[in-house]
């Protein structure tokens, strides 16, 4: 086991505040601090040992990624643990199934297209289902909302200009509708996309003083109103569920699930990858004919996972091989971070110590598979996350 150091990325859309104040910094940033990533993803991996990690993976696999995990994902780290911190909402976007990304990556490659081309799509030929757990009031947008409420929502906004739209809107045929509905919006001249936004405003203005799911979605349209006047994701946002975790609540979305994080700080897995298509809330490339082949169009009554706790341990379960998380309170009970293949321990509060590794928030562990069995303590406060395989 060795200390793991995160790679630090600033993206506008981050704090100078969150991820500093995290890790003991009192004063702000320079630049807006966005995520820190703790895994071996070839964009920005860590560093283990002075030693990046997908380099320290490769020359010896079975060591440390064990004999299963080596074989079940081909000799690749699986997941990508990240702090996440959001001033401003990211970008509207979706993420490819293991299927679509292997053959969009391929694709581009046979096109020539440079890695680092701002208008690649695929980084890489791997799919992207993620969780996010909220360490502070977390708010997202997360999957369709179910249709028959979103009906319930453009009927209560009175707006003239929907009247039209309402018409599309089939609760019985909620993919359908849903398809026809959001690349009409995705795909309207200017001229209407901005008359239609700013019909929406004047209408959400009138209910944002709702104290119901109703009038959070309005005054979150107007929230991404104000930030991007014109863009079409602030109509799309008004398709999907507005969710605002507590800490220790998640979110899990799948391959496919439109969604928004919005502003917050969180720990959040995903399987190893960076592919990303985005449809708004964005200055970065935006791909819409790729967005709507890999989008689910069917509905996600709750995007909350259903988190278990237990004896200071809450587990998130997901259906997904690539990953497990699980959140700890060290007060309560020791972390033993026993698995057959590697794992990060990351501490997000407190002091956690095995050994002599001392982990203070916003630090890791990279435990590899031939060195598991390690006990994390700590004094009250204390939290820490244990991502494996």
């Amino acid at each position: 086991m060795e200390l793991m150091t995160g790679a630090l990325r600033s993206y506008p859309w981050g704090s100078r505040t969150k991820l500093a104040e995290l890790r003991g910094k009192e004063t702000p940033t320079a630049v807006p601090e966005a995520e820190i990533w703790f895994g071996a993803h070839p964009g920005d991996p860590s560093c283990v040992g002075g030693e990046k990690l997908d380099a320290k993976i490769a020359a010896d696999k079975e060591g440390q990624l064990g004999p299963r995990v080596t074989e079940q994902f081909g000799g690749d780290l699986p997941f990508l643990l990240k702090l996440l911190a959001a001033d401003e909402p990211l970008s509207l976007q979706a993420h490819p199934s293991l299927e679509q990304a292997q053959d969009g990556y391929a694709r581009e490659v046979s096109q020539g297209m440079p890695e680092r081309d701002p208008n690649r799509n695929y980084k890489d030929p791997n799919h992207k289902p993620e969780l996010i757990v909220a360490l502070t009031e977390f708010h997202a947008l997360a999957g369709f909302r179910p249709l028959d409420k979103t009906r319930e929502l453009f009927t209560a906004m009175d707006c003239e200009p929907f009247d039209r739209y309402l018409t599309m809107i089939d609760p019985d045929h909620e993919e359908a509708s849903l398809r026809a509905l959001f690349t009409t919006w995705i795909t309207i001249p200017r001229s209407v996309r901005v008359n239609l936004l700013e019909a929406a405003e004047s209408s959400c203005s009138e209910i944002s003083d709702r104290t119901d799911w109703i009038g959070d979605a309005a005054r979150c349209f107007l929230e991404l109103k104000e930030i991007y006047p014109d863009d079409v994701g602030a109509l799309a946002a008004l398709l999907l569920n507005h969710v605002v975790l507590q800490p220790g609540e998640a979110i899990h979305l799948q391959a496919g699930q439109l969604h928004a994080y919005m502003r917050g700080m969180g720990v959040e897995i995903m399987a190893n990858s960076d592919n990303v298509l985005r449809g708004g809330l964005t200055s970065k490339y935006v791909d819409v004919p790729e967005l709507v082949r890999v989008l689910d169009f069917s509905t996600l009554a709750q995007p909350r996972v259903d988190a278990r706790t237990h004896d200071g341990v809450t587990d998130y379960p997901v259906t997904v091989p690539d990953f497990i998380l699980s959140k700890h309170e060290l007060d309560t009970s020791d972390l033993v971070a026993d698995c057959d293949g590697p794992a990060v321990v990351l501490c997000t509060a407190g002091e956690a110590h095995s050994g002599e590794i001392s982990l203070t928030p916003g630090m890791a562990a990279w435990i590899p598979a031939s060195d598991p069995a390690h006990t994390f303590r700590g004094e009250p406060g204390t939290q820490v996350f244990f991502a494996r395989v």
